[in-house]
C-alpha cells in the first residue's frame, strides 16, 4: 500500500534505511552554512520519512499483537 504524498524511494524504505536517512538530514538540518531552501526540501523530506517510519512501527506493533492474540488461543 503506497501512502498519500510519501515518494516511492521513501515507501520502499526499511526502518533502518528509513532512520539512517532522517539522521543525515538532522545533521544537515544542523549546520549553520545550509540555505534556507535546502532546509525547506529536506525539512519537507523529514515529515515524510517521519511518516514512513511512523507506518512501519504501526504495522510491527498491529503483527506483535495479532502474534499476541494467537498466542493467547493455544
Amino acid at each position: 500500500m503506497i501512502s498519500k504524498n510519501i515518494p516511492a524511494d521513501i515507501e520502499s524504505k526499511s526502518i533502518k534505511e528509513t532512520k539512517e536517512e532522517i539522521n543525515k538530514i538532522l545533521e544537515k538540518i544542523e549546520k549553520d552554512d545550509a540555505n534556507l531552501e535546502s532546509l525547506a526540501n529536506e525539512y519537507d523530506r523529514l515529515l515524510k520519512l517521519n511518516k514512513r517510519i511512523d507506518e512501519l512501527f504501526k504495522k510491527k506493533l498491529k503483527n506483535i499483537n495479532s502474534l499476541g492474540k494467537k498466542n493467547d488461543k493455544r
